[in-house]
């Protein structure tokens, strides 16, 4: 999540499951094949998180190379690209200031978004669109902490880029969808969510076409403070999004932090003010390695992320095919 925020690999890899034969006796069911591969969501949270991209800074060769790589994922899924001339990846240029120099002049910057669409088969439902998001960047290098000035932002948010690259996986491969989806991973949310306000103002489908976003924020870890085996939803109160996924399956409940006003503090933010219902699905439980170099993947607990991912399919898949149209609460548009 932003600054405010107190789930051997070959870079390029895709989990897939095999057919089975005639022979087996009648009486013998095949077990279902899970909606989510761990053994692709390590590999994909190995890569992002991985030293060799130095904390995936804005504007820095790891940055980069973590939109590449995303980039390089969807077109393996078969999700096709809708960011700068016919590819996946949306150049974002911003002005940005010199750490430690107040006074300095700010100079031009660029980040990257990658961005990717599933079409939808409903010649109606298909104008109606659902955004699936995360943040690529984290913090790049910085102070040392125990020997280490890595921040790999394993939780913060390679845990969430996962996700959405798990969920667009279940998507692709399942019967064709009513509803357009659009795959977003965005460049600078730690420094100020230009990513986003760019994607915003240069969606690939008309931004009123837009009927939810659920933004995937730092789901590595389960939060003590809900039920096991549940995720939270941030500003889950301001519309009735959450209560109707929640009714269809998802283990969502209400944000059990709200002195932290987390609702504001993810890209999601950014779609709200535009009147798109966007919220942010987490499991964040305040824990101590935020915004420090220890977010790694040690630290991450992968049958939780399964889990949490893999219950986010099926409710989300409804809501592409559904005709729900999500609401404000009253007094809950941002």
């Amino acid at each position: 999540m932003s600054v405010k925020w107190p789930f051997a690999v070959a870079m390029i890899s895709s989990g897939c499951a095999g057919a089975s034969g005639p022979g087996a006796a009648p009486a013998t069911l095949a077990a279902p094949v899970p909606a989510v591969s761990t053994a692709a969501m390590a590999a994909h949270l190995k890569y992002l998180a991985d030293d060799q991209l130095e904390g995936r800074a804005p504007a820095t060769r790891g940055g980069r190379l973590a939109a590449k790589y995303i980039a390089a994922q969807l077109k393996l899924l078969r999700i096709d690209p809708a960011g700068d001339d016919g590819g996946y990846l949306q150049t974002v240029k911003f002005m940005r200031r010199q750490r430690g120099a107040p006074g300095a002049e700010p100079t031009e910057a660029t980040t990257t978004n990658v961005v990717g669409i599933l079409r939808g088969s409903d010649p109606k439902s298909s104008k109606e669109t659902i955004l699936l998001s995360a943040h690529l960047d984290h913090l790049g290098i910085g102070r040392e902490v125990n020997g280490d000035s890595i921040y790999n932002g394993a939780d913060d948010d390679a845990s969430g880029c996962t996700a959405v690259l798990e969920l667009a996986e279940a998507l692709a491969a399942g019967p064709r969808l009513k509803r357009t989806v659009v795959f977003a991973l965005f460049g600078s949310e730690e420094i100020g969510g230009y990513g986003a306000r760019y994607f915003q103002e240069h969606p690939p489908v008309p931004v009123e076409s837009f009927v939810a976003n659920l933004e995937f924020e730092m789901i590595g870890r389960p939060d003590a403070a809900v039920a096991p085996h549940t995720l939270w939803l941030t500003g889950y109160e301001r519309s009735n999004l959450g209560a109707e996924l929640a009714a269809h399956g998802a283990r969502l409940v209400a944000d059990p932090h709200p002195e932290q006003n987390f609702f504001r503090r993810s890209d999601n933010y950014v779609l709200a003010l535009k009147g798109i219902i966007a919220h942010t699905v987490s499991s964040y439980g305040l824990h101590s390695d935020y915004h420090r170099p220890s977010d790694d993947l040690a630290h991450v607990d992968f049958a939780h992320m399964t889990e949490a991912i893999e219950s986010m399919v099926e409710p989300v898949r409804w809501l592409v095919n559904s005709d729900f149209k999500p609401q404000w609460n009253k007094g809950g548009k941002p």
